[in-house]
């Protein structure tokens, strides 16, 4: 069984309040790209537990920290799933602030419960997926979804960005969470995101804004280098995706983003 885990981008991320658990209340869009993905492949095993193997970028992450294990785990505790052989080809950038590693765990999950014949209804997929991440409930619906809480909680939204240029730069910088999260002042806005997002695309900039941008770009200017070079090449609307490193960018023609295609090879018509 082979899925395709497509990576997400951001459509605004405002951090409003730090929670008694340590976490933070969010609200951000996630909006799916298709045209880039990690491929996960599942099938039966001869032996016990769960035979991993990995091509493609390589993932220096030990098994315990692994999120496609981490998925086979939980859904071998919750439903005795046993035996399975997992291949991923990883071809999303990861810390990226793109999801890709939240996206092949919950498409393991989608796998495992078509492979197992578990017939699982999508709020409990939600439910097993949000154990495994912030980001990683949003991949059991993949559409356009107002994420809130640490992420978990969604209403869908209707975006529709269709006919516009995506352009995608991830810069060789990484860029911790725990950072980027250190340098923000939780602040709830005074006009709330999915109305900003009701604006025309190119009247987001500086308006849908990414509370992580200010500390991430103090930390590694090179990012807001990127993100200020896409807007100098006539960007609708530039922005880190997540907390970094990824910054992407909105186009309204393919001859705007002609000049950009030997920077970077992650360029798709939405």
């Amino acid at each position: 069984m082979i899925r395709k885990a497509n990576c997400k981008i951001n459509l605004g991320l405002d951090v409003l309040r730090r929670r008694e658990d340590g976490y933070h209340d969010l609200q951000t869009v996630m909006f799916p790209v298709e045209g880039l993905y990690d491929i996960v492949e599942v099938s039966r095993g001869d032996l016990c537990g769960a035979e991993f193997r990995s091509e493609g970028l390589v993932i220096d992450c030990p098994d315990d920290k692994n999120l496609c294990l981490k998925a086979f785990r939980l859904m071998h505790d919750r439903y005795g799933v046993d035996g399975v052989r997992i291949r991923l080809d990883k071809r999303v950038p990861f810390g990226a602030g793109l999801g890709g590693g939240s996206s092949d765990a919950t498409a393991v999950i989608l796998a495992l419960d078509e492979l197992f014949d578990l017939r699982l209804d999508e709020q409990t997929l939600i439910g097993l997926a949000a154990e495994l991440g912030s980001d990683t409930a949003f991949f059991v619906r993949n559409t356009p979804q107002l994420c809130e809480g640490r992420g978990e909680v969604m209403t869908p939204v209707d975006i529709d960005l269709k006919g516009l240029w995506l352009v995608m730069v991830k810069p060789d910088e990484g860029v911790s969470t725990k950072d980027a999260y250190s340098g923000v002042v939780p602040a709830v806005p005074e006009t709330p995101l999915v109305e900003r997002l009701t604006l025309p695309v190119w009247c987001w900039q500086g308006v849908v804004t990414n509370d992580f941008e200010e500390s991430v770009f103090a930390l590694h200017p090179v990012i807001a280098r990127v993100k200020e070079r896409l807007l100098k090449a006539g960007a609708l609307y530039a922005s880190m995706s997540g907390s970094g490193s990824t910054v992407f960018a909105l186009f309204d023609s393919e001859e705007a983003v002609s000049s950009l295609r030997d920077e970077t090879p992650y360029i798709f018509r939405l």
